[in-house]
Formats: structure tokens, sequence, C-alpha cells
């Protein structure tokens, strides 16, 4: 077994190194095409001291050094710079990478919690009752397509409040699968254990807590996890349309900066932070699975 991860994080960072000499080959030609670019024109020389440049001394003037992709160098020296001060807070449109980290956990943790509190119960009410399960599963079937972002417009009319209206948005994302896997768990259950325990009379309560939870908990964690997944995927949209505070919003404040480096060192943050999110679920479901 410790082979085979030695293998795996073997071949991880293989693939990890070939992707970035490649990234590395590819920029350094676009540096080179560049530098061979034609001389500017004196509109785009008139432009460039407009925009408070100097054109003989900042390549950056150049439309085609402009339009070039962040070489591997560039990258690096924008995570240093962004992790060197992560929790800086120089007003509204600039704020350290940790900061906003912050905001976009509180309103996933939030609205999530709020999911779970709704769904796990309902859903062992679903699993446990046929009629229930009958008279609400039109509404969730109807309701569990829609994109949560098209809940954004009615959630900030009705709610008026960017921040509130994000977490509405993470609540109606992480609902569905946790309700329909709480169900399936649920219902799942082995009946010689639910008869073993209606012969030893145990309660309901009883029952619930003790029998039928630690049975159905794999299930009802598996949908936690995907629920946790759609949360941080959506989150960062959500705060593109709303603005303000958060991961999302320094992405789409950054793109609107021109500022390609930090764009990228936002993405790799997102994933960075999705995959340890996902990974601690992980943990907490091989916990709770019981293996014959």
């Amino acid at each position: 077994m410790k082979s085979l991860r030695f293998k795996a994080a073997l071949l991880s960072a293989l693939i990890l190194l070939v992707v970035l000499a490649l990234w590395h080959v590819a920029t350094l030609q676009h540096t080179g095409a560049a530098s061979a670019a034609p001389k500017l024109t004196p509109e785009q020389v008139e432009y460039a001291k407009l925009m408070g440049k100097d054109p003989a001394q900042d390549v950056s003037a150049s439309p085609s050094a402009k339009s070039s992709f962040p070489t591997l160098a560039q990258v690096g020296r924008t995570f240093v710079d962004q992790l060197s001060q992560p929790f800086y807070d120089n007003g509204p449109n600039d704020k350290g990478i940790g900061l906003q980290l912050g905001y976009s956990l509180g309103r996933v943790g939030l609205g999530y919690l709020l999911a779970a509190l709704v769904a796990i119960p309902l859903g062992f009410l679903i699993g446990m009752s046929p009629l229930v399960y009958r008279a609400l599963d039109p509404f969730i079937q109807v309701l569990k397509p829609i994109s949560p972002l098209a809940w954004m417009p009615i959630a900030l009319y009705t709610i008026k409040d960017s921040s509130l209206s994000g977490i509405f948005v993470i609540f109606i994302c992480s609902v569905w699968p946790m309700l329909i896997n709480t169900a399936f768990g649920v219902s799942t259950v082995r009946r010689e254990w639910l008869n073993v325990a209606k012969t030893l009379e145990v309660g309901a309560m009883r029952r619930a807590f003790e029998v039928i939870l630690p049975a159905a908990a794999p299930t009802i964690l598996t949908g936690m996890r995907i629920s946790m997944g759609i949360a941080w995927l959506v989150i960062v949209a959500a705060e593109m349309l709303v603005g303000g505070t958060g991961i999302g919003y320094f992405v789409w404040n950054e793109w609107n900066n021109l500022s390609l480096t930090n764009v990228i060192f936002a993405i790799v943050v997102i994933g960075v932070v999705g995959m340890l999110l996902d990974g601690m679920f992980a943990r907490l479901q091989k916990a709770v699975t019981y293996v014959d």
C-alpha cells in the first residue's frame, strides 16, 4: 500500500513537472516573439504617454508584450508577494488573499451548516416514511435541477444584501445532495437490524440514533461531501456576480485590473482549498464506513 502511494505521488510530481516545463517553453516563445515585435507607431506612443508610461523604457507598452501569457517566473513572484502578506487590508478593492478566503469560507460554512440542519432531519423523515417521500418527491425533482445562480436575482431582490444572498445560494445548492443521500441511506438500512431493534422494543429516537444513523452515516457523508464541492464551486461564481469581498470577487477584480498572474494565483488557491475540503470529508467518510 505504501509502495503504491509512493508511486502515485511520484507520477503526480512527474506530471506536474511536465506541465510546468511545457508552460515554461511556451511562454519563452511568446517572450521571444514579443522582443522581435515591430516598433510602436506614433499613435501607440502617444497613447502610452497618456497612460503615464514611457514607451522607451516600459516594454509593457508593446501590444505583443502585453498580450503574452505570464511566465513561470512572473507567476512565482506573484505567489511570493501574495503569500508574504495574506491579511493586509488597504481598502474595499485591495485585500489580501487570506482575508478574501476568510470571507468565502465564512459564507460557505454558514450556508452549508443551514443546509445540513434542514436536509439531514428532513432526509431522515423522507427515508423512514414512504408517505412523506411520495408527497415531497415532486417538489424535490422540480427544484433540484435549477441552477443555484438562478436564485441570485430573487435573493438580491428579497434579502437586499449581497453577502446574505451568497449564503442563501450556498444553502440552496448544498441542500439537495445531502437530502437525497440521507433519504437513500436511511431507506436502505438492513431490515434485519431494524427487526432486531423492534424485537428488543427500542424506542424510535434511540433506534434512529443507535441503529439507523450509524448504518446510513457513510451515505450521508457522501452527500455532505458532494454538497461541499458544489458549494465551493458556486461561491466563486456568486461572488463574481455580487462583488464586494471573497475569492470570486478577487478573481473578477484582478481580471478587470488586467493582472493575469493574480488570476492564475487565485485559481490555484481555489483548487487547493477545494482539495483540502474534499480530503477532510473523505477522511470522515472513511472513519464511519464499516468494512466487513
